[in-house]
């Protein structure tokens, strides 16, 4: 498939974000889940930016939010981190984290592309729409 895209191959990623208080619906951008099938391949960058999540709800449970993106990075890892989802294949772990729900930190709608290298588009995203 990806001599279709010129060396390029399809990915899918959301924006993983966090809504301290759902009833308000106020959010930050605090990571950035990309998949490729093509590569097998499924990994999550987070960063949350304290100072911001904090000036939606001062009484944010920072350290809770920062093991469920910890925790949503683990689901991607695979393996013993992951979890339930451990003998799940990369495309299996992407739609659990992606499926709808009302936590702390959600998932926003899936977009998609090409690209050369995900690794590479994961940070790529995560500067873009999350720094």
């Amino acid at each position: 498939m990806s001599g279709l895209h010129n060396g390029r191959d399809v990915f899918e990623y959301a924006l993983l974000k966090v809504v301290p208080r759902v009833e308000r619906g106020e959010m930050i951008n605090a990571g950035v889940v990309v998949y490729c099938r093509a590569r097998r391949f499924v990994e999550a960058r987070t960063h949350l930016d304290e100072a911001r999540l904090l000036a939606l709800d001062p009484t944010v449970d920072v350290a809770g939010v920062q093991v469920a993106l910890g925790a949503v990075e683990g689901v991607c890892a695979g393996g013993a981190r992951a979890g339930q989802a451990a003998d799940e294949d990369p495309g299996q772990r992407f739609r659990w984290l992606i499926a709808p729900r009302s936590t702390i930190v959600q998932p926003g709608p899936v977009h998609t592309g090409l690209t050369v290298d995900p690794t590479v588009e994961a940070e790529r995203l995560l500067e873009l729409l999350v720094r």
